[in-house]
């Protein structure tokens, strides 16, 4: 159920050096690198920390649900909005995270981003 979780940090390559150090220990890799983000794993990323200029608050990192396709994509978004969720990025492709990569964003009451994501690998 759950795809991957990524944590906003303040500043991106202090994390990466403590990132790198335990996840390394524990096993896992750096299976993408880019300006903002890197991202964790053994089979695929699914340890995110990315840089986005903003301090700790609610919306503070993200959880990401796997859905089965495009329409459980949406199908959990139009759920969310109905049910007190916020949009926070609509369904649609992500192609900086992959070819097939689909997902939507959604706030969830207390203000942590909850994104809802398809053929993330």
């Amino acid at each position: 159920m759950i795809d991957h979780v990524g944590l906003e940090v303040s500043d991106l390559a202090r994390s990466e050096r403590f990132y790198d150090a335990v996840l390394f220990a524990l096993g896992g890799r750096r299976l993408h690198e880019g300006p903002h983000a890197v991202a964790y794993g053994v089979n695929w990323p699914s340890f995110w920390i990315v840089e986005r200029g903003r301090l700790p608050a609610p919306a503070y990192g993200h959880l990401a649900f796997a859905a089965s396709g495009r329409a459980g994509v949406d199908g959990a978004y139009a759920a969310g909005l109905a049910n007190g969720g916020r949009d926070d990025g609509r369904p649609g492709r992500r192609p900086q995270y992959g070819s097939s990569y689909y997902a939507a964003y959604l706030l969830d009451p207390d203000g942590m981003r909850i994104e809802i994501v398809a053929n993330s690998r």
